[in-house]
């Protein structure tokens, strides 16, 4: 094999098939750490956008049982109504900075007769990891509450719950287990309450304005795709030099390569390692 004819061998068009699925696969996965990134960034959009802003009416907000817009995530509202503290709902599996725990979620009778679920916080677990210790109570006769709009969740499946516990806060199940017409669209994360018991569950904290690191990581799969092209022409290279090696003009380089090779400053580790390995 004389000049680049090697290149176009079966062998070698294996190899830069190979280069292009990987480059494929990195391109692919930075592209998906983008996606990610629009995610987390349309998130702090939100919180930005609602988490402070003034609470609204919740009929303003959602004009019927089935309403809720991704873009009201946090938006705060205010209910008044009686809380059904007999249909009082423990949500199993939900951690804390990493701390067992669960939701309490404690529907709420509007004056029209309906129902919006509140979830009143955060509790740890108790002795066992099966129930917390203690349920703060929630308050008697009529409340008036703010709450953060969320969106309900989707069952999971392998997941149940038994008596007065459930796996997700799947509003359609809620709604089921009450009997009662119900929100579906959409639950409130609890602000505050007025009147406000003694004590009650931790309340949801403001989520962090941090949008993480998918930007980096898609930079890098980018990278990667391009260095397997890199790699793939080094490569060439190099088998290029070897099959031509008995060519008067790749000699030439090739001494002309030692040359320069030798004529750059050597390092105090390579001057040692000379020392080291001179006979005495």
């Amino acid at each position: 094999m004389i000049g680049w004819k090697f290149a176009f061998t079966r062998r070698w068009a294996g190899y830069l098939a190979l280069t292009i699925l990987f480059a494929a696969i990195c391109a692919g996965l930075g592209t998906w750490q983008l996606a990610r990134r629009a995610e987390a960034l349309a998130e702090i959009v939100k919180v930005d956008a609602n988490f402070d802003s003034e609470p609204i009416p919740l009929e303003q907000a959602l004009p019927d049982r089935q309403s809720f817009a991704e873009s009201q995530k946090w938006l705060p509202v205010v209910i008044t109504g009686t809380y059904l503290k007999a249909d009082e709902l423990i949500v199993r599996n939900r951690p804390l900075n990493i701390h067992p725990g669960f939701e309490v979620l404690t529907p709420l009778r509007l004056t029209d007769g309906t129902v919006f679920i509140v979830d009143r916080g955060w509790l740890p677990t108790g002795d066992t990891p099966e129930a917390p210790a203690s349920v703060p109570e929630a308050p008697d006769g009529e409340v008036t509450v703010v709450a953060r709009l969320k969106a309900g969740e989707p069952s999971l499946a392998g997941r149940s719950a038994l008596g007065n516990q459930i796996a997700t806060i799947n509003l359609t199940e809620v709604q089921g287990r009450l009997g009662l017409p119900t929100y579906t669209g959409a639950y409130g994360l609890m602000k505050s309450e007025d009147p406000a018991p003694g004590e009650r569950p931790v309340a949801v904290t403001r989520p962090a304005r941090d949008e993480g690191p998918h930007l980096s990581y898609a930079f890098q799969w980018f990278v990667f795709a391009l260095l397997a092209f890199v790699g793939l022409g080094w490569a060439i290279r190099q088998e290029f030099r070897s099959v031509n090696a008995d060519d008067p003009q790749e000699r030439a380089r090739a001494l002309e390569r030692a040359r320069r090779q030798a004529a750059k400053p050597r390092s105090d580790a390579e001057v040692e390692d000379d020392l080291i390995d001179s006979p005495r």
